[in-house]
């Protein structure tokens, strides 16, 4: 390495589509490299939402070899609190700099592809365009007249990066997008990107044959529905959260809001469930596959143990360099 790079942050990152079986090869990865975990999904911070989240129960963050592996970033706000990009990135550096002062190595997870790229990538995000409450109305009134895929179809063409990210259903981001690249001319994408990254990155990527990791998908959500999904979103409503927080948009928790309301039937939620959750895989894909610095591992086609043994190697060659 050179010595600028060896004054940056080493910081490890696993990320991947949604279901693909980064939760349990994380946990082996982070014992044999003596880690700590930093989850890097956008909706594992929320406390109370654990099982339309796949998030991680205790004694799945015990290795094979009986180690601990912490987990951080996870059950911070409630899901009424506003966490933002930049919230995030604040937080994940803090946590990266105390894992490293601990000893260890600080190892990213998720699929949260803006929130992992703003990190990773150095966003200055205090340069993105100050709010145009006029446009944002009016932006507002096409979503309703027009609809959301008029709105998200018009962001494709103008950013693909950031629509191949923001689901048309989030209208908030794909509003806020078009904002920006209305007022400023530039992609809120492009314009958001430091010069190089602040950390010493080593990016692994964990995917699947898209039609087994659709079959994953589709089993996850009835294993969700199994472990009382309803019954969570229940209680969510019955705390006070209201269906239309951010937090409450999520997969799963939108469409079984629609139903306890009356809006879809259970057997058009629950598909609903397994179709939005399959393009969100996608869109993940699309998202990451654009990065030259990830190294691909196919978990359909590789064994877990050498998967593992040749991100242990990399990780040696790299950090040794």
């Amino acid at each position: 390495m050179t010595g600028q790079a060896k004054q940056k942050l080493p910081l490890i990152v696993l990320l991947g589509p949604t279901a693909v079986g980064k939760t349990a090869l994380a946990v082996e990865l982070a014992a044999r490299l003596n880690a700590e975990i930093i989850s890097g999904d956008s909706m594992q911070f929320y406390r109370y939402m654990n099982i339309g989240t796949a998030k991680i129960r205790p004694q799945e963050m015990l290795a094979s070899d009986g180690r601990l592996i912490l987990h951080r970033l996870v059950d911070i706000i409630d899901p009424d609190e506003p966490f933002s990009v930049a919230d995030f990135q604040m937080r994940a550096g803090e946590e990266i700099a105390h894992v490293l002062s601990r000893g260890k190595l600080p190892l990213l997870v998720g699929g949260t592809g803006l929130y992992i790229q703003a990190l990773c990538d150095g966003y200055q995000l205090s340069q993105e365009a100050a709010a145009d409450e006029n446009l944002r109305s009016r932006l507002r009134g096409e979503y309703e007249q027009l609809g959301a895929l008029a709105l998200h179809k018009r962001l494709a063409q103008v950013d693909p990066v950031s629509a191949a990210h923001i689901a048309p259903a989030d209208q908030k981001r794909l509003i806020r997008a078009l904002e920006v690249f209305e007022n400023t001319g530039r992609p809120i994408s492009l314009q958001r990107r430091a010069a190089e990254s602040p950390y010493n990155l080593l990016l692994f990527g964990l995917t699947r044959e898209r039609a087994a990791l659709y079959e994953r998908i589709e089993q996850r959500v009835d294993i969700m529905l199994a472990a009382g999904l309803q019954n969570e979103v229940e209680r969510l409503l019955s705390m006070g959260y209201t269906s239309d927080l951010k937090s409450m948009q999520g997969l799963g928790y939108r469409q079984i809001c629609g139903y306890l309301m009356g809006e879809l039937a259970y057997d058009e939620a629950v598909n609903l469930i397994k179709r939005d959750t399959r393009r969100f895989a996608k869109r993940q894909l699309t998202w990451w596959r654009r990065d030259a610095r990830i190294h691909w591992f196919d978990a359909g086609e590789q064994t877990s143990a050498s998967i593992l043994d040749a991100m242990c190697q990399m990780t040696e060659v790299h950090f040794a360099e």
